[in-house]
């Protein structure tokens, strides 16, 4: 099995590269999407999505409690597909249970190295350019870039994207891309 984390910023091409890298592995793919679609932009965003990948797919909507739905779909000869983790913890803080982020976070680094299946990761690297002004802003660019150091020790491979082009920082592109 095959753990991966694609990085990389606003349409740099994370998603496409995470969607080629799962029809690579040839192995059945569960698409586990977590954005909620809270307005007209989002909700054009997620149509664009669904309308890229494969219809075949299975699709899972899971906005709070990735490690719960993980554990669900972990089968050996699976690929199971996130995108994305920055949707992810972005709605962790938005909620009102201020213990929420540190469960979820905790259960997914606990689930991850047992898993069967191949996990790819999708998630935007925010954490590049000025500090942000606002609180919430910075606590989201602290943890988003904590969970990244902890899962980049995690998986096999780390890549980042930029303009549509991936660059390897550990482990290698899969070999049928």
């Amino acid at each position: 099995m095959t753990k991966t984390l694609i990085l990389g910023g606003v349409k740099s091409g994370k998603s496409r590269l995470a969607e080629q890298w799962a029809i690579a592995t040839k192995r059945p793919v569960t698409y586990i999407a977590t954005a909620t679609a809270n307005d007209a932009e989002m909700q054009r965003r997620i149509k664009h999505h669904q309308q890229q990948r494969p219809q075949h797919w299975l699709v899972n909507e899971t906005p709070l409690h990735l490690a719960s739905t993980l554990q669900r779909h972990d089968v050996s000869g699976q690929c199971l597909l996130v995108d994305c983790l920055t949707l992810w913890l972005t709605n962790l803080l938005l909620t009102d249970n201020k213990d929420i982020l540190k469960q979820e976070i905790s259960a997914l680094l606990t689930l991850l190295p047992e898993m069967k299946a191949d996990i790819i990761f999708v998630s935007n690297e925010t954490n590049m350019g000025i500090v942000p002004v606002g609180e919430l802003s910075r606590r989201y660019c602290d943890e988003i870039g904590l969970l990244h150091q902890r899962l980049a020790t995690l998986v096999n491979n780390v890549i980042l994207t930029v303009a549509g082009l991936p660059h390897i920082l550990k482990g290698q592109l899969y070999e049928r891309l």
